[in-house]
């Protein structure tokens, strides 16, 4: 209990202060006045301060330090009866310790020392109470202390202070000789009112350095007492940490009555601690979960997280009551310290298992419709270094991917790759002046390697997956030149050499059967090497224009353009001359028998066919320059129309058809002063279609058209309130702050918290609405796809205390609203009053949860909810 520490502080410390103010006072008598009294006026300019060095020997040796004490009103020394008395936010310091008050009395006749506040005789309020603050501890307030550091008796009234995430208020504490504390009518609340809204009522107790003991304690809410207590508590203060039983909660849902998360807490030693629980149904499912912390300051941090169910589902006697499902997770989070090992990185983010895990068990008993939604699982377990003075770059990884629903795994054990800086192999660290033109000569260096499977869940773990593993390593060598020619134009010119090692290639045949003939792939077995390069050279430029205009707002429009043409060549690598590709063994009538023997390599083929062709491509910006208003200290603003209209393809003069690529085209504007922004795209086809549908080799021109719109989308998501967007990325920042103190469990809770738009109450925002929009059009041959949903969220105060959220959607392919959900907040100062109702869709709902706002008190809850799981 960390709010009888600070008192034993007070209390100690207090001992050590006097007895050092005591040698204090006789040090300065010299220089009082032989009135025996002296009061120094409040109307001086600087306040009165006595600093001495003094020496006192003790029992336990000898004391030595520096005590200062000051006041901002006066001080009053009376010789005669040996007291000083200082008034008006009175300071005495010693050490690391602290009190204020705005009236301390030393009385050195009787070895005691008084502090309290003072009546404003104004206000009629009581003001300056002792304040005691000592090192990082909390600072300790009361309403009067007394101590006589003879006896090392003391007694404090009015104790508050903050303890572990709360606040305890005491009438009275007092202390013996012997260490031990006595205090009466106690309170403990995570509300900061002096007359706090709840709180636990502790009659009275007593505290040492290694236990706690109260007498009845009980739960008092708005200032009635609740049926809840407990007639006498025991608490130990061991200095290290202990196990514990975690207590269950009790209901009922679809599986029967339920004893959920009943467990085991081991607190095994600084750095780790482990959480045990379980769960049992009365229809025979049953759950049981692990969950491991650990952390090292400065180092690292982490959590791991093991659970397994078995879910009977059905009536009991039908068969698919008898066969339970078996499901797991694991999620494992680590990440390290930036001051532990710089140069170096580890981190890590799993969460992998059974995908009908969260559907099964109603995500682990949460029942949150997002998390039994959920169809995808994802991992991530990733090291990097630096070396040779930030030349090169090392980084690996281990990741996997899960589709719940199609019941697929793909994992990459390991990826990994190195970089090297972009040098100037001909420049000298010692040049003086500007590049030459061979000086600008860049080359690169990168290396990848991967090692994947992409399997169902069901063929993970059997053997004959280990000759499904596709790997590989490429090494990439770019050398790129970059010169100014003739003021205004951008030259570019590289080379780009690739080459890949495989240990597994393949070869196709084709083999007699019944009906004809069946294609045969084999892999074959060792190492392959297969290299490509390419050659590129470009020319940009940036072309401005402007159109003025003499009447109306408009005062101009400006555009820029920046074309760019290049030239690229790659030679034929489907030629027998490299070897990369064959025709299929049995195969006579030459139709689609060649092929790739790095056909689905990790790493790709080099591809078939020479490359000699321009690409082209421009870009576009488009502003208009308005008058502002009349009061406006700017005489005009710019407006965006485009802020990116580009085009791009490219022409290939050594393909036998198709020479002219597609044109892709994509853009980006914004309105109403760039509070929604759009972004758009789209493909046109230059090429005509058969009565078929099937693409042939001659222009959409010839028929009067400029080509074929293939395919067009754009998407858009807006704010009407920024102050809304702004709250929300705070928010998102002070939880990744709090992830690192919490379990594993609570790490997860958060994580949904910060994917759900409406998660945050913010009083301090009226209202927000956002909404978010997609669009996309697509025509390959002679049908049409369309798909388009309107997602919209927000909130608004009802009143300064009451905040009603929403969030909502529609797909106008499928015909129907998304999850829709409504929440309605009320702020009961350290008590939150929250309604969620979801009235559509799969997972219909509602909740009324009634909760503490200290996450030390969160089991502290009044809870109902109504949903296709759970009806307690």
């Amino acid at each position: 209990m960390k709010f009888i520490r600070s008192i034993f502080i007070v209390i100690s410390l207090v001992t050590l202060i006097t007895i050092a103010i005591d040698g204090s006072v006789h040090a300065q008598q010299p220089v009082l006045r032989p009135n025996n009294a002296v009061r120094t006026s409040s109307l001086l300019a600087d306040t009165i301060k006595l600093d001495t060095v003094t020496k006192k020997t003790t029992a336990s040796g000898t004391f030595t330090s520096k005590v200062t004490y000051s006041a901002e009103d006066s001080i009053k020394a009376d010789i005669t009866n040996n007291i000083v008395f200082l008034y008006g936010k009175a300071r005495v310091k010693y050490e690391d310790f602290e009190l204020e008050a705005d009236y301390i009395r030393l009385d050195q006749k009787n070895n005691s020392l008084f502090a309290s506040g003072i009546i404003n005789p104004k206000t009629k309020l009581y003001t300056g109470k002792p304040l005691v603050t000592q090192g990082a501890e909390p600072p300790l307030s009361t309403d009067s202390l007394f101590f006589n550091y003879k006896t090392k008796k003391g007694k404090s009234y009015g104790v508050f202070t903050d303890v572990e995430g709360g606040f305890l208020q005491a009438a009275q504490f007092k202390k013996n000789q012997y260490d031990e504390g006595f205090f009466k009518r106690g309170i403990y609340s995570t509300c900061n009112l002096p007359h706090p809204h709840f709180g636990i009522h502790i009659t009275r107790g007593i505290a040492t350095d290694k236990q706690i003991i109260t007498g009845p304690a009980f739960l008092v809410i708005e200032d009635i007492p609740l049926p809840l207590g407990l007639p006498f508590g025991f608490f130990p203060k061991p200095n290290r940490r202990s196990g514990g039983l975690l207590f269950p909660t009790f209901g009922e849902d679809t599986r029967g009555f339920f004893m959920r998360d009943l467990g085991y807490y081991l607190g095994l030693n600084d750095y780790w601690d482990l959480s045990t629980r379980g769960t049992l149904y009365s229809k025979g499912s049953y759950e049981i979960g692990t969950a491991a912390r650990y952390r090292k300051n400065y180092k690292y941090d982490g959590g791991l997280n093991f659970r397994f169910a078995s879910t009977k589902n059905g009536v009991e006697g039908t068969p698919t009551y008898k066969t339970p499902n078996k499901d797991f997770n694991l999620t494992w989070t680590h990440s390290q310290s930036p001051l532990a090992n710089p140069g170096t990185t580890f981190s890590a983010s799993v969460n992998a298992g059974t995908g009908s895990y969260f559907s099964n068990t109603g995500a682990a008993g949460s029942y949150n419709p997002t998390e039994m939604a959920r169809n995808t699982l994802s991992s991530s377990i990733s090291y990097g270094k630096v070396f040779a003075n930030g030349l090169f770059n090392f980084s690996s990884s281990l990741s996997h991917s899960q589709d719940i629903e199609q019941q697929t795994v793909f994992l990459d054990l390991p990826r990994f790759s190195l970089n090297m800086t972009t040098i100037n192999p001909f420049d000298s660290k010692d040049r003086a002046g500007e590049q030459k033109w061979y000086q600008r000569l860049s080359l690169g260096y990168s290396m990848q390697g991967s090692n994947s499977i992409n399997t169902k869940e069901y063929d993970l773990f059997k053997k004959e997956s280990l000759k499904d593993f596709r790997n590989g390593i490429q090494h990439d060598i770019p050398i790129s030149l970059s010169l100014n020619l003739l003021k205004y134009f951008q030259f570019n010119s590289g080379m780009q050499y690739s080459e890949k090692w495989y240990l597994q290639t393949i070869r196709k045949r084709l083999d007699p059967v019944a009906s004809g003939f069946k294609q045969v792939t084999d892999t074959v077995q060792g190492f392959s090497r297969v290299y490509d390069y390419s050659l590129n050279t470009g020319l940009s430029t940036k072309l401005y224009g402007k159109f003025s205009f003499k009447k109306g707002n408009l005062m101009a429009l400006r555009h820029i353009m920046t074309p760019s043409v290049n030239f690229n060549y790659r030679p034929d690598f489907g030629t027998s001359s490299f070897g990369y590709f064959q025709n299929i063994q049995g195969d006579t009538s030459k139709i689609n028998a060649r092929y790739s023997i790095y056909e689905n390599a990790v790493f790709g083929s080099p591809s078939a066919g020479r490359v000699a062709g321009i690409g082209f491509s421009m870009d576009n910006n488009i502003e208009a320059k308005v008058r502002s208003d009349a009061d406006s200290t700017k005489n005009s603003i710019n407006i965006p129309i485009l802020q990116s209209l580009s085009f791009s393809g490219n022409y290939n003069f050594a393909a036998e058809n198709f020479k002219l690529s597609t044109i892709g085209f994509s853009g980006r504007t914004a309105f109403f002063k760039e509070k929604i922004g759009i972004n758009f795209f789209g493909t046109l086809d230059p090429y005509k279609l058969d009565d078929l549908g099937n693409r042939i080799d001659k222009y959409t021109i010839e028929s009067g058209k400029l080509a074929r719109l293939t395919n067009i989308g754009f998407s858009t998501d807006f704010s009407f309130n920024s102050k809304a967007a702004k709250s929300r990325n705070e928010n998102l920042t002070e939880i990744d702050k709090a992830k690192q103190n919490l379990t594993q469990q609570q790490q997860e809770e958060l994580n949904a918290i910060s994917r759900d738009p409406n998660a945050f109450v913010d009083f301090n925002v009226p209202w927000n609405v956002s909404a978010a929009y997609s669009f996309n059009y697509s025509k390959s041959g002679l049908q049409s796809n369309i798909s388009n949903t309107l997602n919209i969220f927000g909130d608004f105060n009802v009143t300064p205390k009451w905040k009603v959220q929403y969030t909502s959607g529609y797909d106008f392919q499928a015909n129907r609203l998304s999850l829709t959900q409504f929440s309605i907040y009320r702020d009961l100062h350290c008590w939150d009053l929250s309604f969620r109702w979801s009235p559509v869709g799969t997972y219909k709902f509602y909740s009324v949860d009634l909760r503490v706002k200290a996450s030390i008190l969160q089991d502290l809850k009044l809870s109902k909810r109504r949903d296709a799981y759970n009806n307690f």
